[in-house]
């Protein structure tokens, strides 16, 4: 078994393929999987990679897969619908697992798996993309800056490129939804729109701030910075326009529509019309931004502000940095967030990230 090799299922995604793509970078090889055996035949022949095809369905092909690895990286979403096959398999075969899940009910069914993983020796690692990592870094960097944070406000802007189309259905699936807070440490739902700030962004040393409105909405951190750092409250924002903020504030009048059938089809052929994702040079050409501040019961805060590569090059990087920790050893048993299993500076080996922390 090659020490440099790991199952890359879900390789002909737009952001499995990125992975694929930077691992020789890393000096990683993996094995390119998935379902359509067209689509991934052709990646693996350009990249000059080895290839298997088979569906998470099928207990035994997966099985025969994993025993041929000790890491898979799972980026087959929606999560909600492919991470617990994948998660009992790895731990039947006893095989790490890292994923680029961001939906808050997947990585607390992960957390279910802590004791089985523990008992299996391996490490279950969800969220190893933008989301979570940034912000989980943050999360824990703020709370050793303030051990005795009531609250955690997050917050993330992109500024360029796009999304590609697994992010844009995975979003498809929570339409019509609330967003989510972590309140007194229960996970708790508010109407979409109820919150909203102003936000200072760090952009790069000796460049200006860039101030952008954000609004909280349901993202991986109210779980995973929750078992990072222990803080009950916790609240995540993203950047947007004050326009469609108003706008939001009245979804939950049309809620019901947004939940239909037909209009979520109908939504999904769109989305399929589009480009795959944005390509090399809007990625190049684009930045993600990142925000943090904890606040104790007295009104003590601290900031931390963070900007690096656009959000699918961070992830790309992430996972394969992951992954070639994993491979050499350096990994945890049971359920592990980024920071947990890495420490709050993993963010910094990834090349172009800039972090500024702001003095008490």
């Amino acid at each position: 078994m090659q020490l440099n090799r790991f199952l890359l299922y879900g390789a002909n995604g737009y952001t499995g393929e990125l992975i694929a793509r930077y691992s020789n970078s890393f000096g990683l090889e993996p094995i390119l999987a998935g379902r359509s055996k067209q689509a991934i035949e052709s990646i693996a022949n350009r990249l000059n990679l080895s290839f298997i095809v088979f569906d998470l369905s099928d207990k035994a092909a997966l099985l025969d897969a994993l025993r041929k690895v000790k890491l898979v990286v799972h980026a087959a979403g929606p999560f909600v619908h492919t991470a617990k096959q994948m998660i009992e398999a790895c731990i039947e075969a006893g095989v790490h697992y890292v994923d680029i899940n961001g939906d808050v009910p997947v990585f607390e069914m992960i957390r279910l798996y802590n004791d089985a993983a523990n008992k299996a020796g391996i490490q279950l690692l969800p969220g190893a993309g933008f989301d979570v990592v940034p912000t989980d870094c943050l999360a824990m960097k703020l709370k050793r800056r303030l051990p005795d944070a009531h609250l955690l406000q997050l917050a993330f802007a992109g500024l360029g490129a796009g999304i590609s189309h697994g992010t844009a259905l995975t979003m498809l699936g929570r339409l019509g939804e609330k967003s989510l807070i972590r309140k007194d440490g229960i996970l708790t739902p508010i109407a979409l729109g109820k919150k909203g700030m102003w936000v200072d962004f760090f952009t790069g040393k000796e460049k200006p701030r860039k101030k952008l409105w954000v609004m909280n909405i349901q993202w991986g951190d109210v779980s995973t910075a929750h078992f990072t750092t222990g803080v009950p409250n916790i609240e995540v924002y993203t950047a947007i326009s004050r326009n469609l903020f108003r706008f939001l504030k009245f979804q939950g009048l049309f809620n019901w529509l947004l939940r239909t059938r037909w209009m979520r089809n109908y939504l999904r052929k769109k989305i399929e019309q589009r480009p795959a994702g944005p390509s090399d040079e809007q990625r190049a050409a684009a930045k993600s931004l990142v925000w943090g501040r904890a606040t104790n019961k007295m009104g003590e805060s601290v900031e931390i502000r963070m900007a690096g590569p656009e959000g699918y090059s961070i992830t790309s990087f992430c996972v394969l940095l992951i992954a070639q920790k994993i491979l050499k050893g350096n990994f945890k048993p049971g359920y592990q967030t980024p920071a947990s299993a890495y420490g709050d500076g993993l963010m910094e080996e990834v090349q172009g990230v800039e972090i500024e922390e702001l003095a008490d």
